[in-house]
């Protein structure tokens, strides 16, 4: 094996392994657990004379858009799924190949594990939305798709009307606060990548070029995978 696939196989099983064993070994309290992003409000109430408040978070619409086999799919189509996204456009001749390259490299660790482990990996989903819908048709998405050899269950390449996409990538995933870069509303070109939990609430940003940001990526994903596992007390890791 390679360095390169040494790497990767770090990447995307070793890592996320270990920040499991140390998240179940101390617990959620004692680690940096993803924090939620963008509150809508906040409710305050009192119970049995003592005051209490709940952060009702942001959580993201549905849009349905067109994926790379011509399928109409919405978000609520994978409810209950974690999910990767990024913004992209197939004739980008600099950080949209890296982009893409990353994502794979996440995809094509989860089904390492998948084998590996027999790990129930079908709880992820990555969403690349295109920001140049004009000229990234179904067809033109799907070449590009298997060109980077991208799994159409687990990853969708998105297209549909201009307007709607950037008023949700504005509007919903927020790519325009917090980011350290201009965001053009005119032309919407982030290195990010968002991760949102399965109740569609933004938890992190990361530079999806940047090895650093994406390592961190994957230990978040085991952040946000135990968190449903212990709501519905389901052992994801199995026998480790």
């Amino acid at each position: 094996m390679n360095k390169k696939a040494l790497l990767a196989v770090a990447l995307v099983i070793v890592i996320p392994v270990a920040s499991y064993l140390l998240v179940k070994h101390y617990s959620e309290e004692a680690v940096q657990m993803p924090h939620r992003f963008y509150s809508d409000s906040i409710n305050t109430y009192v119970k049995d004379g003592k005051e209490y408040t709940d952060t009702i978070w942001h959580k993201v619409n549905n849009i349905t858009l067109t994926n790379q086999l011509g399928q109409q799919v919405s978000l609520d189509d994978i409810k209950g799924k974690i999910i990767v996204a990024d913004f992209f456009f197939t004739h980008c001749p600099n950080i949209c190949p890296t982009l893409t390259q990353n994502m794979r490299k996440l995809q094509n660790g989860l089904k390492i594990r998948d084998n590996i482990k027999n790990i129930d990996t079908a709880f992820i989903q990555f969403l690349s939305f295109t920001v140049d819908p004009e000229r990234d048709s179904v067809s033109v998405l799907k070449k590009y798709a298997d060109h980077y050899g991208v799994d159409h269950d687990i990853w969708w390449m998105l297209t549909g009307p201009k307007k709607k996409i950037y008023d949700f990538a504005l509007e919903e995933m927020k790519m325009g606060m917090g980011d350290e870069q201009n965001v053009d509303t005119n032309f919407i070109h982030s290195s990010r990548f968002v991760l949102l939990d399965k109740d569609r609430i933004v938890r992190g940003y990361y530079d999806g070029t940047d090895s650093v940001a994406i390592n961190n990526l994957a230990r978040d994903l085991v952040f946000i995978m135990l968190e449903k596992d212990k709501k519905k007390k389901r052992n994801l890791f199995g026998s480790l």
